[in-house]
């Protein structure tokens, strides 16, 4: 599959770079700054055309509104997007490629983003960038062949204020190249066995890129024992690959504590981005947020993939307790070579 994460700066080819927004709807060239009418036309009733008419859209409750539509071939480089904070859950994000009726990605916005809880998470990292105060930015690259809509569903109870940039570049697409897909999946309560299905049944051939969990244990005392699996193509009741614990395969370690205190981090291509709260430990109410992007080391499989995570604490006297009571959103991320739907 081809290579789509870091781009060659510096070839010089036919490659076009386009961008939507609400100054430009269409991305056409020379289309931006052209609005007469918008949100910000009251302040821009002095000076004007070009002077930031329509910086954004107003999206109704239970309305669903169209960010982007898009003619392809291209890839889509880089999405941002800033709304009402406390409403991340309550929006949802659509995306669908080519003709496909179904779309490759649905889920609450702010998981895709890293951001499964009420408080906003500051993100520093490769894929996933949230900054002050809620400037939320995808670099994840998703080609596409024919065509590309992007949508956004508010359920929020209220109107809502939409500022976004799609920013794609026309150009061929490789045939090898696969697209994006996410599943977002929660279960509150997890129940009995407290195994978590992250994906299931996913035809290759792809690659698994990135997982978000946000997890709420409702149990007292240490809640990271379980293990995360990936069973691969022929792969039935044990897998090709099996971590050793939660905080291991987000890239920590001794349960996040250092001194009795959980520590938050945010890297390249591993986090532990929300502690709520952040000054208390081992609290049953605690919530909590995490990312992996599997970008230097993707999981390649050939037919099917299957992803669980076993919810898994510890008690005395030293056993693991499975957490049949947790709260438990995951979002995962990969390739493959058809487009949903």
């Amino acid at each position: 599959m081809a290579r789509l994460v870091t781009p060659d700066l510096w070839q010089l080819d036919n490659t076009r770079t386009r961008s939507i927004s609400a100054e430009n709807p269409t991305g056409a060239p020379g289309a931006g700054g052209r609005a007469t009418t918008g949100t910000g036309a009251n302040a821009a009733r002095f000076l004007g055309v070009g002077w930031k008419i329509s910086p954004s859209i107003l999206v109704a409750d239970g309305e669903t509104a169209t960010l982007a539509d898009i003619s392809g071939p291209g890839v889509l480089r880089h999405f941002w997007l800033t709304t009402d904070r406390t409403t991340l859950r309550a929006q949802t994000l659509r995306v669908y490629w080519d003709d496909a009726a179904e779309p490759a990605i649905e889920m609450p916005l702010g998981d895709f983003f890293c951001n499964g809880w009420d408080q906003l998470a500051l993100v520093d990292s490769e894929m996933v960038v949230v900054n002050p105060a809620g400037g939320l930015n995808s670099y994840w690259p998703m080609p596409f062949r024919g065509h590309a809509r992007i949508t956004l569903e508010n359920n929020s109870g209220h109107t809502v204020p939409v500022y976004y940039q799609v920013t794609y570049t026309e150009e061929d697409v490789p045939d090898a190249a696969g697209y994006l897909h996410t599943r977002w999946s929660r279960n509150n309560p997890l129940g009995s066995p407290a195994i978590h299905t992250i994906v299931d049944a996913v035809p290759g051939p792809g690659r698994y890129v990135g997982t978000y969990l946000a997890m709420q244990p409702n149990a007292s005392g240490w809640w990271g024992e379980g293990e995360f699996k990936f069973y691969l193509d022929g792969d039935t009741d044990f897998p090709t690959i099996c971590g050793t614990g939660t905080e291991d395969y987000f890239g920590g370690a001794w349960n996040f504590d250092i001194d009795g205190t959980f520590r938050q981090y945010s890297t390249p291509y591993l986090g532990l981005v929300q502690v709520i709260p952040p000054d208390q430990a081992y609290q049953p109410q605690q919530q909590f947020g995490m990312y992996r992007w599997h970008v230097r080391d993707p999981i390649c499989f050939d037919s099917a993939l299957r992803v669980t995570v076993q919810a898994l604490g510890w008690q005395d006297p030293q056993t693991y307790l499975p957490l049949e009571n947790a709260d438990i959103a995951t979002t995962a991320w990969w390739y493959q070579a058809v487009a949903s739907g």
